[in-house]
């Protein structure tokens, strides 16, 4: 079939009076197809209507759709179900589809978007396998990316919550030595508190963290993920080149080995930039908003009570406090490499972090357990209070069982309080001072002795019961 500019070159030549074979000649086609242009007087392609099997099947196609979930395998399916003797192949039924914009949105032209150096900074994260002292663990990616040059910082978390999140923000401040005047996020419910798009209202923790360093968060509207390309398109490349059969110790290591990776990178060559991350970010970096002069860590602080072993647990680990401290609720500020326990306004522990988060581990400071001499220092329990005020023979017998016996001392001693109580002093005085005498230790046999002696009631009068034990 001739094309347009054919067609109108034949009637051109027409009009000025030249015949059909030298036209012919002269835009090289057959005299036939010549003529017939002459004939047309147009100098339009003419639209050949041809006849597809599949128009007559048009509204049952259309009404298959819906129903099939959009799938023309299974819409073939049906229609051969319904007529055995149906001649339509798939391919013919696909491109009656595609021909008519059936099932198939038309394409939509592709942008591009330019920013100027210091516009702009998007952030997103990207969950990822990372292998790490010989095994595979689930671990969540953070990337920073400038959106003029392209420069690119990530670190790689057990857990992505808001405070690893100022964490990482903070981390990616302090590499790029500023921040751009806005940061472009997902619609993520750590920074975002409601709405999407233009309507995204960050979380007022979030806003202000972002105030601090200078720059504000701004989120793409829903569906218009190509907004933040910038940022999703190096997760592709992380994944398939760093992550790629790269060990690590520890997340301390793992992140080393990123932020060397990210300098390699940033000093690669990229062809369509037509120069290296680097050297755009000469340019950029003046246009960065600066850091204030002091860039406070980022802290989580939380209320902890010290238990009876003297820990205080944290994301199912335990760190120890000072054994005085027990049963005290105590400050917990938790930074990226340290755990301080606060009492009051004074620090009273210090430990490293543990990063992994719900291994149920135990971080002991020997400084806070109590040295074998300093036991004796420990203030006294009520029921070692009522011990004290025993009668004579009653604590030279509970010395001598102490002595001979150091652990039972005390549950001996609750029992000696319960006596105390509910027996007549005088029988209970005597059958402690023949116990003692014989080395007798044997509480219930003890115990039968006194109440053989016990000579008139069993319970002793009013003006001889001692008070009771509070």
């Amino acid at each position: 079939m001739l094309d347009e500019r054919t067609r109108t070159t034949i009637l051109t030549l027409h009009q000025q009076g030249h015949g059909v074979r030298t036209i012919a000649k002269m835009v090289d086609r057959s005299r036939n197809a010549v003529r017939d242009v002459i004939r047309s007087k147009c100098s339009a392609v003419p639209i050949l209507a041809r006849e597809q099997k599949v128009e007559p099947l048009r509204d049952r196609v259309i009404a298959l759709l819906p129903s099939c979930k959009g799938n023309l395998v299974r819409v073939h399916e049906v229609l051969h179900q319904e007529d055995n003797d149906l001649d339509i192949s798939y391919q013919a039924l696909t491109a009656f589809c595609r021909r008519h914009g059936i099932g198939h949105e038309p394409p939509k032209p592709s942008g591009q978007y330019h920013f100027e150096p210091g516009q702009e900074m998007q952030h997103d994260t990207s969950p990822h396998t990372v292998e790490l002292a010989g095994r595979s663990v689930k671990a969540q990616t953070a990337s920073l990316v400038m959106a003029h040059s392209r420069m690119l910082f990530f670190q790689i978390y057990p857990t992505f919550d808001r405070f690893t999140c100022k964490l990482f923000l903070t981390e990616a401040a302090r590499y790029f030595g500023g921040v751009a005047r806005r940061c472009m996020v997902d619609n993520t419910h750590v920074i975002v508190l409601r709405g999407s798009g233009a309507t995204m209202e960050p979380v007022p923790e979030m806003e202000s963290f972002a105030a601090r360093l200078g720059f504000s968060f701004i989120a793409h509207e829903k569906g218009d993920a190509n907004r933040s390309a910038r940022v999703e398109r190096p997760f592709h490349f992380i994944e398939n080149n760093f992550l790629a059969h790269r060990p690590a110790k520890d997340w301390a290591d793992l992140n080393r080995q990123a932020r060397d990776w990210c300098d390699q990178q940033n000093a690669t060559f990229r062809r369509h930039l037509h120069a290296a991350p680097r050297d755009l970010f000469a340019i950029e970096r003046a246009h960065l908003r600066p850091l204030p002069a002091h860039v406070p860590e980022p802290v989580r602080i939380e209320q902890r009570i010290v238990d009876q072993e003297g820990y205080i647990t944290l994301h199912r680990n335990r760190y120890s406090a000072p054994y005085r401290l027990i049963g005290r609720s105590l400050e917990v500020h938790e930074t990226y490499g340290r755990i301080e326990v606060f009492d009051g306004p004074r620090i009273v522990a210090s430990h490293e972090r543990i990063i992994d988060i719900g291994v149920a581990r135990r971080v002991t400071d020997p400084a806070h357990r109590p040295s074998r001499g300093d036991r004796e220092s420990q203030p006294p329990s009520p029921d070692q209070l009522a011990m004290r005020a025993l009668p004579m023979q009653l604590t030279e017998w509970l010395d001598a069982l102490a002595a001979k016996m150091p652990g039972r001392r005390l549950p001996a001693g609750r029992v000696l309080l319960r006596m105390h109580r509910d027996y007549q002093a005088e029988p209970l005085a005597e059958s402690f001072r023949v116990a003692l005498q014989h080395g007798l230790f044997d509480l219930p046999r003890i115990e039968r002795m006194v109440l053989k002696r016990i000579a008139s009631d069993f319970f002793p009068q009013p003006h001889e019961r001692s008070p009771p034990h509070e």
